[in-house]
């Protein structure tokens, strides 16, 4: 039986491609938001999720950021997809001809400097392939999506220019998400460690909470912070650390953390991606 994928957006869209690429000769499903997305594999109706956190450009998606400390999922996996985006419009339209171009805001970002020096000006849309399907229903050479290659390809776009990205090495990092908790064993890999907590209401214990973690030689990838809904002074922290929970560091940082805290949600746990 075949895999069955959750993605945001429409065939096409960087969420798509790199389903693709990681379940290959699956059924990929599109969805609206990436909370649906994340709400089938809850209900068990997909098996994963792929979900973009973060671009090397334009930093990272905050609606998934919101959804993190919200979420009953676990993340066993992430994928690094490097982004060229395309500026694409009906056929036979010239660049000069345009006007307008469409896109997720993650992509008009990554796209700012061509579009500013095309005099180009930038509209957002929900979704990169999405984008595409309002091309074709205006019909109006001056409006052009910015989306991939394989968006052109289904949508019968012409490609009016080509890796239009500011940054050559524009990259987008996804998070797989999964119903059950996978942690692999640890062979000696490079693991990175998801989890949220929030830090008791003391001085200090933030920096108390994750002292463990410099004093054990663990490296802290990432933290965010989120205040809790309702408030400015309560605070959780989603955190990214370079380990496995099986290494008696990890666990002796743990245990300080446990002591700072008041909860602790372990996401995951997988093999970093290169």
């Amino acid at each position: 039986m075949k895999l069955k994928i959750a993605y945001q957006g429409v065939a096409g869209a960087y969420s798509n491609i790199a389903a693709k690429n990681v379940y290959p000769d699956s059924d990929y499903v599109p969805c609206n938001t990436f909370e649906d997305a994340m709400d089938m594999v809850q209900r068990g109706e997909v098996d994963f999720a792929m979900i973009p956190v973060e671009n090397s450009t334009a930093g990272r998606v905050s609606d998934v950021h919101f959804l993190l400390p919200k979420t009953n999922l676990f993340i066993v996996g992430e994928y690094k997809l490097p982004i060229h985006h395309q500026l694409l419009g009906l056929k036979g339209t010239k660049l000069e001809d345009i006007r307008v171009a469409m896109s997720h805001p993650q992509a008009l970002a990554q796209s700012a400097e061509f579009l500013k020096k095309h005099h180009i000006y930038p509209e957002q849309r929900i979704d990169t392939a999405k984008s595409c399907e309002f091309v074709l229903e205006y019909g109006d050479k001056s409006r052009a999506a910015i989306a991939s290659a394989m968006a052109a390809d289904i949508y019968g776009l012409e490609v009016i220019a080509s890796n239009i990205e500011t940054m050559d090495n524009n990259t987008t990092r996804f998070l797989i998400m999964s119903k059950n908790q996978m942690i692999p064993e640890d062979d000696g890999s490079d693991f990175v460690t998801s989890f949220i907590f929030k830090a008791r209401n003391i001085p200090a214990a933030l920096y108390k909470a994750l002292g463990g973690f410099a004093t054990n030689g663990i490296n802290m990838i990432k933290i965010e912070s989120y205040l809790e809904s309702g408030t400015f002074v309560s605070a959780q922290f989603y955190v990214e650390v370079e380990s496995h929970p099986a290494r008696k560091a990890f666990q002796n940082a743990l245990e300080e953390l446990k002591f700072f805290s008041e909860s602790i949600h372990i996401l995951g746990t997988y093999c970093r991606c290169a």
